[in-house]
Order: structure tokens, then sequence, then C-alpha cells
């Protein structure tokens, strides 16, 4: 099949290179499905290379087809558009391009090609470093590892190892291969090192090696006393506050119960601008809020344990920056180990939460600002704080203290009494729209709050029969079809199921307090 398409693949190739910036969706497409279609027959022949031979008859085509493949990944809006699973076309494209050049370059001698020829080579360094996906950076950090020289590659690789310690899986790798000792021995060369081992001992395996090397220990409680390099000085807070080390020393709230705010924002410092609107907005709605906007503590850790301890509630503000920040990891599982309610916010657009941050989540609902407009996004918001009333019943008044690189809303707030609990009849046909609303809240399903509104006592009582008598399955893709139609979210199995449950309970209740005739 290759001796009839080679031809006609490399000329539609090298023609479409060179136009790469006019290129439309389809043809996007098209060009993704053609190389797909000839790498993989090049890939699974690899031994033999007869599909290879076939395809690149002489060295002059293969550089040929490698200029023009660079050139295609080059364009800027293909390599800043990947995503950190293969999710759109961008992504499928440059994994397509970066494996196959990584077996061009180990099955032909073309290094030369990419160290005579430095836009190249800086090319693959360029997209490496900016890529958010994986798949992509390791293929690129292999391929500079075939065409650069020793020394090149030496400083480059620990870039590339603070990009990548931050994948779950490579730290798992890291600490089976049990080597955290040639990484201390670096940090002298190479402070950056250091950044890579605070993204390491997220890992309880890599924590225990790094205790057990007591020098190493000594040495960062020595350095967290003398370093003058602020950066440096926070990677090595920020490996101390892992190891739980001088956590005695630590200076904690007087009254341990006492709560100062209402909410701390916990967010990356790439989506500022929006956080500082969402915090203006709580603040004007009388929540006392607590928010860094510099960030200029050098022992950031204490500021951030002081701030969770001292806070009611957690929003946490999710993009692939906040997953990727040593300082927001941490702040989010202190918040965990806290026990602090947790509202997520979605500040990237089309972001999904994966590894660490996905896994402390789970199911909790989320308000996401890319969907919605902001005044509607703080709609939800507000409605997800008021499921739990946080705010104290006397007025405090809050003032920062002098020296304090935070912001606090400067006024005093006042909060309404707690209501008390609301009062149901024990027979759900009776309930009306409120008290069905009431109910669902008192048993903080808030998503089946939103999905059933404006449904009454006999409402609840047709789902729950047409949940009993239909097809799970049947049932499962209705609701979530109205669940996405009506509030734009995925149905949560965990509320449904305890939403199912709670119905039988009330259903079983009434009965048995059913008078006998």
């Amino acid at each position: 099949m290759m001796h009839y398409l080679y031809e006609s693949y490399l000329e539609i190739i090298h023609i479409h290179s060179h136009s790469v910036e006019s290129w439309s969706k389809e043809l996007l497409g098209c060009i993704i499905q053609l190389m797909g279609l000839v790498h993989g027959y090049c890939w699974y022949d690899r031994e033999k290379k007869v599909q290879m031979k076939i395809l690149f008859p002489t060295d002059k085509i293969i550089c040929d087809y490698v200029k023009d493949v660079m050139h295609i990944m080059s364009h800027k809006p293909f390599y800043k558009q990947t995503k950190p699973n293969r999710s759109n076309d961008e992504t499928i494209l440059m994994e397509s391009i970066f494996a196959f050049l990584f077996m061009l370059i180990q099955a032909y001698d073309i290094n030369r090609l990419f160290r005579v020829n430095t836009t190249m080579r800086d090319t693959v360094v360029l997209v490496v470093e900016a890529t958010v996906n994986d798949k992509i950076a390791i293929c690129g950090y292999s391929i500079l590892g075939e065409i650069l020289t020793d020394d090149q590659f030496k400083e480059l690789k620990v870039v590339g190892l603070q990009t990548l310690s931050k994948n779950d899986s490579i730290q798992e790798s890291t600490a089976h291969l049990n080597k955290m000792n040639l990484l201390i021995e670096m940090c002298d060369e190479y402070p950056m090192v250091y950044d890579i081992i605070w993204t390491l001992s997220f890992n309880q395996d890599i924590q225990q090696q790094l205790r057990s090397n007591l020098s190493f220990i000594s040495k960062l409680t020595q350095l967290s006393k003398e370093c003058d390099n602020e950066q440096i000085c926070k990677m090595i807070y920020g490996i101390l506050w892992n190891l739980e080390i001088n956590h005695e020393n630590r200076p904690t709230s007087k009254i341990k119960n006492e709560k100062r705010f209402d909410i701390m924002i916990s967010y990356s410092h790439k989506e500022k601008v929006l956080c500082k609107q969402i915090y203006e907005e709580l603040s004007k709605s009388g929540y006392r809020v607590w928010i860094d906007f510099d960030q200029m503590h050098v022992n950031m850790m204490d500021t951030m344990a002081q701030a969770i301890e001292q806070s009611h509630i957690i929003i946490v503000c999710m993009s692939e920056h906040y997953r990727k920040s040593n300082y927001c990891r941490a702040e989010a599982h202190y918040a965990f180990q806290q026990q602090r309610k947790i509202v997520p916010l979605i500040l990237q657009k089309q972001y999904k939460p994966d590894g660490w941050l996905s896994f402390l989540i789970g199911h909790l609902l989320y308000v996401d600002f890319n969907q919605y407009e902001f005044s509607q996004a703080m709609k939800m918001l507000f409605k997800e704080l008021k499921v739990e009333d946080i705010c104290e019943t006397n007025a405090v008044p809050i003032r920062p203290k002098a020296d304090a690189a935070v912001r606090f809303p400067t006024l005093s707030v006042s909060s309404p009494k707690r209501s008390a609990s609301p009062t149901f009849s024990q027979n759900i046909l009776q309930w009306t729209q409120k008290q069905v609303q009431d109910w669902l809240l008192e048993h903080n399903l808030v998503q089946m709050s939103r999905l059933l509104m404006n449904h009454d006592g006999r409402s609840l009582i047709y789902l729950s029969q047409y949940m009993k008598n239909c097809q799970p399955q049947q049932i499962l893709n209705s609701l979530q079809q109205d669940s996405l139609r009506r509030i734009n979210e995925s149905i949560s199995l965990i509320e449904l199921s305890y939403f199912h449950s709670l119905i039988d309970q009330q259903k079983s209740s009434t009965k048995k307090k059913k008078p006998q005739h």
C-alpha cells in the first residue's frame, strides 16, 4: 500500500506545510488522518524498516520531510493548544509528529540535520517547554537527548525533569528507582533541583527516602535559616513542610477554634485577575475573605497554614497552572487534612481536573466560570456557599496587620441569625415546592435541588416510582440528559443514590406512622 501512497503523501505534506497559517479545521483533521495512517505503517514495521525505505528512498527525502513537519510543528497555535490528554486535534497532531521524529532519529543518522540547523533544534526546545502534554514532553526530551551535546542536554534535562516530575506516574517511578540521592547531589550545581525535590516530595515513598538522608535534612534546616535567595528559600520551606519537619515550631492561633474568615481563596497567580473579581464580589456580599494577592511571604507555608486554620471554607480555583503548582498542591492538601469545606471553581477554559487534583476534589460539585457569564457563575457560587450557613452571628471588625501582604475587607460583617431547621409533614405528597427544596438542601443534595427546582412532593413520589420500576440504565440516561439540559452538569451518582435512599426512608416512615384500621 505504501508504494501507492508515499509520493502523494510527501507532496501533500510539503505543499500544506508552507500554508499552515491558513489551515481549516477540516484540513487539519485530514492531515492528522493521513499522518496517522502512514506513521502507523512505519511504526508497526520499525524493526525491518521496509515501509520506511519505501517512504524515504533517499537521505534527501528524509531531510525534506523532517523540515516540512518541523514547519508544521513550529506553528504556535498548534503547540499552544495542546492538552494533557488527546482531547483535541492539535494534541493528536503534535503527539504524532514527535513520536515519528523520534523513531526517524533512532532509525537514521539525521542528528547532523538538527545540529547544523539550530532553528529546528530551538523549535523542539520551545515546544517541549511550552507543552502540558507528558507524552509530547517525553518524546521531545528523548529527541533532544539524541541531537544535543552532553553539556547542552545536561542543563536542559534539569528543566525537563522539573516539568515531568509534576506527573504522578513519574513520581511513582522515581520512588521505585530509589535514586533521590542523585538529585540531592545535583542541588549545589543546579539549585532548580530543589524545586524538583519539592515536587517529588508529595509522594509518601519519596518522603521516607528523604527523611532517611539525615545529612540532607540537616542541610535543608540550616539553609532555611541562612538562605538569601527568596526563590530557593520557598522551595526549601516547601520540602520541609511536606516532610513535616519543624511543624511543632510553627506559630499557631491562640484560640484553636477561632475563625477570623468565612472564606479563603486558593489560586494560582496566573488567574489573579479573575480571582480578584471573585474576591470583590464576595466581599461586597459581606463575606470575610482571605486572599494573598502579592504572595510576597518568604515562608509562605506558615502563612498558608494559618489562613486555612482560621477559615471555614476554602475556594479552590482549578486550572492546569493550579495543578502544576507545588504551593497550590500543598495548600489544597492542608485544607483537606484540616477537614475544611472545599468549594471548587474551574477558571480555565475546557479544563478537567486530573491527577492529584481530581483525587482531592472527588465528586464535589464545581462552578465553571468559563461555561457561564461571570454574574451567573457568581450566583451559582453563592448558592454553594449558602448550603452551609458559615457566617457568625455577631459583627466582627476585620483589620489587616500593618506588615501583612494580604488583603482583608475593612468592614464589619453582620450575618443573619441561623434559622431554625424547617419542619416537614410526614406525608411527602403534602410537601410544597419550597419544602422540597428545604428538604434537599438540609440533606446537602445541592445538585438535586437545582435539578428538581419547582417540583413538589407528588413529583418526588413519581420520580421515586420511575426509579424503582424502570431499567436502571434507562433512568440514569434520562436523568443525565435532563441534568445536562436543565443545569448543564453531569448527574452525580453519589447524590442520586443518597436521594433514592432518603426517599425510601421517608416513605417507610410515613407507612409506619399511618394509623391502623
